[in-house]
């Protein structure tokens, strides 16, 4: 039987390949070849092409039912500036208890814990059902060649994941205070007003776009979308951008682009939401005129993994090793859970993410250590139930 695997040093290996979006740098090697004396059977799945060509690794021992997917990504955001670190970024010092990396938190660290657990769970003798890794370098890139396309691919070959664990870093404090069980969607709506070009100092011979696209998203930062709902906070919606791209001070611009976001509940959809923002501003036009162009950029619709079986798993096992049960939320931006849940039950629990994408992005080494315990004993516990 293999050596189990030490999380906290499989993590140093990952942390020291620069596997910045979409450069693999060799990441995937490195949790290949842990992955593979454990008996996995590792499939490599780039997709894209050129520039936009992402490496994939699934990775899967057992054949049988129930099978469990570990879900996560090897990609990480460019370190910043290096000169401001306190060790280079990809060193993966340890100090004072602390492993310090790019991608220490989000989420190298949390993969090494998924691998160290399996190996101690494989370590115990035959295996019930079937462990997969569905791992990701496109994660924090734009998420077009990395878990969708993984996942259709599983699709194609009959493969069914029944439940499934992503290893974001989901706590806010201090590990075991929060897991996931879905996220609100996101949508970006591109409102162009469209005028006349002129002199400032002849107005009656332009038209000018600025004041109906202000007041247009006056009225969308004023809307109340919802209340919120048993597990989501309410929706909201954030202007972050009007701009002309007029750098003259003597002319009146011939058009003006504005962009927010919406962050949305499941009382909604994408779909839903766009044609909400299309009647707002035929709305706005019977009312004070103006003429628009409108486009829309969709980022995943918003889900929940409804409390149960499989979350009380999850809870129990965090809440054994840390002494505390974990908030069940949906808060924060979107991950590659948007397109597991398509797929199969998901459930998201990773390391502390407070220093993650900053300058010194570090976890305590204990925090690895616990979080493997974790996963260990929802292993465990997930074969026996199940």
């Amino acid at each position: 039987m293999p050596t189990p695997i030490n999380a906290v040093e499989l993590a140093q290996a990952l942390i020291k390949r620069p596997s910045v979006t979409p450069a693999d740098a060799g990441a995937l090697d490195v949790l290949e070849a842990a992955l593979k004396p454990l008996g996995f059977k590792c499939t490599r799945l780039p997709f894209g092409e050129g520039s936009e060509r992402i490496d994939n690794l699934y990775a899967r021992v057992g054949a049988a039912a129930p099978h469990f997917s570990f879900a996560g990504h090897t990609d990480v955001v460019p370190a910043g500036d290096e000169s401001k670190w306190s060790s280079a970024p990809f060193a993966a010092n340890l100090r004072e208890g602390r492993l310090y990396g790019r991608g220490a938190a989000d989420m190298k660290g949390g993969i090494a814990a998924f691998a160290a657990a399996a190996s101690r769970h494989l370590a115990k003798g035959a295996l019930k059902g079937s462990i997969s890794f569905l791992i990701t370098g496109d994660e924090e890139g734009d998420s077009v060649n990395g878990t969708e396309p993984m996942l259709r691919w599983l699709k194609s070959r009959g493969e069914i994941i029944d439940h499934c664990l992503v290893g974001e870093p989901t706590n806010q404090q201090r590990l075991g205070d929060m897991a996931k069980i879905g996220r609100r969607g996101s949508l970006t709506a591109t409102i162009t007003s469209l005028g006349v070009q002129g002199h400032v100092a002849y107005p009656h011979l332009a038209k000018n776009p600025l004041p109906k696209l202000v007041a247009l998203f006056d009225r969308f930062a004023k809307a109340k979308l919802d209340q919120g709902t048993d597990h989501f906070q309410p929706s909201n919606l954030e202007i972050v951008t009007i701009d002309t791209g007029n750098k003259a001070s003597n002319v009146i611009p011939a058009e003006a682009v504005g962009r927010f976001n919406i962050r949305f509940t499941d009382r909604h959809t994408q779909a839903s939401l766009r044609e909400w923002v299309k009647d707002e501003i035929l709305r706005f036009q019977a009312e004070h005129g103006g003429a628009f162009e409108t486009s829309f950029l969709g980022n995943g619709e918003a889900f929940v993994t409804q409390p149960g079986a499989f979350t009380d798993l999850v809870c129990e096992a965090i809440a054994a090793e840390t002494g505390a049960k974990p908030d069940l939320s949906t808060s924060g931006g979107t991950s590659d859970a948007r397109f597991i849940k398509d797929y199969a039950p998901v459930v998201e629990f990773g390391l502390v993410g407070a220093t993650m994408h900053k300058i010194d992005e570090n976890v305590p080494i204990a925090d690895i250590e616990a979080l493997t315990r974790i996963y260990e004993r929802i292993l465990s516990d997930y074969f026996a139930r199940f």
